[in-house]
């Protein structure tokens, strides 16, 4: 028996509860490096329990000094909805994302548990949902743009939840489906080995030499086109871009890995230098509704036209947000031999499938993907070409079917993938 098989069948014969464990130590050691006497504030939704007490006993094993955790519950989520007096959808607690932000401020690491239901608000009003997410956006400003600058050590984690598992295996027995969506999360998240901690530092170095290759390459812009032609793109990057990808070290000298899992090299596009048409090789879930097959064409940086076949008033009025809602604020290079692409799995859930796909993201720009961007202010990183909005919605433009050049200062092109893979 080769060791590899060796050490996947050790792991398949741990317990749940032993799974968790390993998966929550790679939180709180890799994902946040979390230090003696730092507080952790976690988000995470009720079925999630599991992992959320699992993340809480590292946390304090590692010397944490308080670990508060925000829960969300999707029935209650969805009685809002459709029980609420229509003025609650303009509404959002400002002073509890005010409180958060202050405790990013006072040192807080900040992580938070993915697995609610995609498709819950699927059957809502549109108009409400947007309404919502534009209020959720403005109060919480503050702290996401602590997080967005980098400022605090952070990371995302995943737990396997009934409705999302159904959403992703349908047709499977609930029990059967989350199970199944546990093992896809513990493979994708590196923690099925023998040492996680040693795969992770392992695979962040690989990561690492990809960005320093792109970072002396200095193009100025990536040339995105599809073989059936429904994507043709052109994505200028700012000026004084960075790519970055894998771990960072954020503002407060703490290096960490604010996604788990992660695949991708990104950096910041300029916002008035996008042209062209692309369409969505993956649907996208965003705040409980799903969006298929979305088709945009950019001018001068931003979006001047937006198609869907579902969800369509649910993206034009994401993009509507406010102007940069129509502009990018990421650009993203993921193989398509990446493991989360070749599981064949469909998560419907922006933090595995963006890792599946190279992809592009409206709204919010990471200031730490621009040279010294960390110490300017918004206009300074504005004149860059670094976009400014409430929203940052990643979704996926990569397949097996995409090329994409690096277009150098003087218009020539190289290649940097073909049919999705590195050249």
């Amino acid at each position: 028996m080769s060791v590899a098989v060796a050490v996947a069948t050790k792991f398949e014969e741990l317990s749940l509860d032993d799974k968790l464990n390993r998966l929550a130590e790679v939180a709180v050691k890799v994902g946040l490096n979390l230090k003696a006497g730092q507080e952790l504030i976690m988000s995470a939704p009720m079925d999630a329990l599991p992992l959320a007490r699992k993340i809480t006993e590292q946390a304090y094993k590692a010397g944490a000094l308080l670990v508060t955790t925000l829960y969300g519950d999707d029935p209650s989520v969805l009685a809002r909805f459709q029980y609420a007096q229509d003025s609650s959808f303009d509404y959002a607690p400002t002073w509890l994302q005010d409180g958060v932000a202050n405790g990013f401020r006072s040192g807080a690491a900040r992580l938070a548990i993915a697995g609610a239901n995609p498709a819950l608000l699927a059957k809502q009003d549109p108009s409400k949902v947007a309404r919502a997410n534009v209020a959720a956006s403005k109060a919480g400003k503050p702290a996401m743009e602590l997080i967005t600058r980098h400022e605090i050590n952070w990371t995302i984690v995943a737990a396997a939840t009934p409705e999302w598992a159904k959403l992703v295996f349908p047709g499977e027995p609930e029990d059967v489906a989350v199970a199944k969506l546990w093992e896809a999360i513990f493979a994708s998240s590196r923690v099925n080995v023998e040492d996680p901690v040693k795969e992770w530092k392992e695979h962040g170095e690989r990561l690492k030499k990809r960005v320093d290759m792109l970072n002396a390459k200095r193009f100025s812009a990536l040339h995105f086109k599809s073989t059936d032609g429904a994507t043709d793109l052109k994505v200028g990057l700012a000026d004084d871009h960075l790519w970055a990808g894998g771990g960072t070290t954020a503002g407060n000298g703490v290096y960490c890995q604010p996604n788990i899992p992660t695949e991708e090299c990104f950096t910041t596009p300029h916002k008035n230098r996008v042209d062209g048409v692309v369409k969505a090789s993956k649907p996208l879930s965003h705040q409980g509704t799903l969006i298929e097959n979305i088709a945009v064409r950019f001018e001068g940086g931003k979006i001047v036209e937006a198609t869907a076949t579902a969800g369509e008033d649910v993206l034009n009025r994401l993009i509507s947000t406010d102007d940069g809602a129509r502009r990018l604020g990421e650009v993203a290079l993921v193989p398509h031999n990446s493991p989360i692409a070749q599981s064949g799995i469909l998560f419907w859930n922006t933090l595995f499938d963006e890792n599946a796909a190279s992809h592009i993201a409206l709204g919010q720009a990471y200031s730490t993907c621009i040279i010294g961007g960390d110490k300017m202010d918004n206009a300074e990183l504005a004149k860059l070409g670094a976009n400014e909005s409430l929203i940052h919605v990643d979704w996926m433009i990569g397949s097996a079917n995409m090329d994409v050049d690096g277009i150098a200062a003087n218009g020539t092109a190289e290649p940097l993938m073909r049919n999705g893979a590195w050249v």
